[in-house]
């Protein structure tokens, strides 16, 4: 079954966030956003391709039998350097841009089964997807000026017989139960459950989840790209690619006329490419740590923060923090606390919007 961490998923940062990659790319419909703050998922409809678990930018979704994470490493093990869907993976779908430019980076190269796309069910959404994919990491590994190479080919790879007669999930799952795994077994029970009731399971914070909202975490397919790139030789220049080729990661720039200080935009970063310091007097961007999830972006509301147009690949290999805009910090006239401002206010923004409702509710135009 496809899970979700509701804790992860960045939806759950700001009722502003625009995030729906996982609705789009689902084959199945599984997945509806709409107007939910959570992404609801229909158990039974899900076919476990696990593509919005690749297209997710927080690793907020993954599979109960399938690990991008872990087949990065039995794939490393492997001497084969075929992947395909009726081999290793439930569809080539599921991994990742980043965990296949890194393969790719230590493996040299690569095959990607497009054998059996024509008369899959779910391709329609998957092969461009996979495609797209494809495209992406060639145009990266060229702009590292790696050697790797990725290839589609169409060996339809198959299986051999074993000659044995496979078991259905659900029945060897019953004929397993008894008092030793109960707990487990009725884990289990729930999902088969869920799996047969064709409705949207709707998603929610718990409080275990709201106390993890906070934390600032590196995903694992981000750390597996970063020691693959620790293993390569850097190129002998580095490129400026363009960052709309760039799906997982991104440049930022801030107008300094517009920004408001809000401090919004670094506290919801899930990843903390956007920070400041203890006096938030700054804010501080790193752009290998981006994922490109769109929230600061989405909670930004005079829209003062934006996409660069390019990438540099320094930032692959020589990653290094950069100063977007430094704030004033002063003491506010009315309550004497301390807040940061990027114009000339003497009030905090909470006695400010006091001093606007009061002069609203008295009539008063103008400063008072």
């Amino acid at each position: 079954m496809i899970q979700l961490k509701a804790s992860r998923c960045v939806r759950s940062l700001s009722k502003e966030s625009e995030c729906n990659k996982c609705e789009l790319i689902c084959p199945t419909e599984a997945i509806v956003v709409a107007n939910n703050p959570l992404p609801s998922i229909n158990f039974s409809a899900c076919v476990e391709c696990g593509a919005c678990d690749a297209v997710c930018p927080n690793e907020a979704l993954s599979l109960d039998d399938f690990s991008s994470t872990n087949f990065f490493f039995s794939f490393m093990e492997d001497e084969d350097n075929l992947i395909s869907c009726r081999k290793n993976v439930p569809c080539i779908a599921a991994l990742n841009i980043e965990n296949i430019i890194s393969m790719a980076l230590l493996k040299k190269e690569m095959i990607f089964d497009m054998g059996h796309c024509d008369e899959c069910a779910i391709a329609h959404k998957c092969k461009p997807e996979i495609e797209k994919n494809f495209e992406e990491a060639s145009y990266v590994l060229e702009a590292m000026e790696s050697e790797a190479v990725i290839k589609l080919e169409n060996v339809k790879y198959e299986k051999a017989e074993t000659g044995e007669k496979n078991i259905s999930n659900r029945r060897e799952f019953f004929s397993k139960v008894n008092l030793k795994n109960a707990v487990k077994a009725k884990i289990e029970f729930e999902k088969e459950i869920q799996k047969a009731t064709d409705e949207l399971v709707a998603h929610t914070l718990q409080k275990s989840d709201i106390a993890l909202l906070k934390q600032k975490r590196i995903t694992d397919r981000r750390k597996l790209f970063f020691t693959a790139l620790k293993r390569v030789k850097k190129p002998s220049v580095y490129h400026v690619i363009e960052a709309s080729e760039l799906s997982f990661t991104s440049m930022k720039l801030l107008s300094s006329d517009t920004c408001t200080a809000c401090q919004m935009c670094y506290r919801v970063c899930p990843s903390g490419a956007l920070s400041s310091d203890v006096k938030n007097s700054k804010i501080d961007f790193d752009p290998f740590l981006c994922i490109k999830c769109h929230i600061c972006h989405d909670v930004c509301e005079p829209k003062a923060i934006t996409l660069s147009p390019s990438y540099r690949v320094k930032e692959f290999f020589e990653p290094e923090v950069q100063n977007l805009i430094t704030f004033s910090v002063r003491r506010c006239n009315e309550c004497s606390v301390i807040f940061s401002t990027n114009s000339n206010e003497k009030l905090c923004y909470r006695c400010k919007a006091e001093d606007e409702e009061a002069r609203e509710l008295w009539g008063i135009k103008g400063d008072m």
